[in-house]
């Protein structure tokens, strides 16, 4: 690995770590931690909100990586997405960044733009998903995919944010399980369709 590539992501982790430790992010600190001259962050990220949103990205990448990107063999749209919401929740438990993106990571307008440009695409992809299970019959055909995705992935960000600040926390397959139940609910998929 090239030595600038190294310092960025000793940079990116430090950062994350600096998140996760104390709630804040703050230049001088994540350069301490990554043990860097204060002005190589903004070398490689230009400020302070080019550094969190590039530790947002690194987050929605994994997230992508483990469940939200991945294709499931499994036979029905119901085991399919019970697949990804097991990986999802299991993405999410291990990433010590998800209590602070979900719950809304502090930062200036440049962030929020860049969390949303994340949620918009991770709702398109669930919109896609959804209109496929319509139009294969596995989903009543008769609600807005786009809708339907925004206001799923929705509700589950807010589960996930009380799951994943509550202590203790939840064992990982209740969760799974009233998260199973909240979308198939949601898309309309009945109890009997689901199995």
């Amino acid at each position: 690995m090239p030595l600038a590539s190294t310092a960025r992501e000793r940079l990116l982790r430090a950062a994350a770590e600096e998140l996760c430790d104390t709630g804040e992010l703050e230049v001088a600190a994540v350069s301490r931690r990554a043990g860097v001259s204060t002005g190589l962050p903004y070398r490689y990220f230009g400020t302070r909100s080019g550094l969190l949103i590039a530790v947002l990205d690194g987050f929605y990448e994994r997230l992508g990586d483990a469940a939200a990107l991945r294709i499931y063999d499994a036979p029905t749209w119901a085991e399919r997405e019970r697949q990804r919401i097991g990986d999802w929740v299991a993405a999410l438990y291990a990433e010590p960044l998800a209590p602070f993106v979900l719950d809304g990571l502090v930062g200036d307008a440049a962030v929020a733009a860049s969390n949303t440009r994340h949620l918009h695409l991770m709702i398109d992809l669930g919109a896609r998903n959804i209109a496929q299970a319509q139009r294969s019959g596995e989903l009543p055909a008769d609600r807005n995919p786009l809708y339907l995705a925004a206001a799923t992935l929705g509700g589950a960000n807010s589960m996930m944010s009380a799951v994943l600040t509550s202590t203790p926390r939840p064992a990982a397959e209740q969760v799974i399980a009233e998260l199973c139940v909240f979308v198939r609910g949601a898309v309309g998929l009945s109890a009997a369709r689901a199995h």
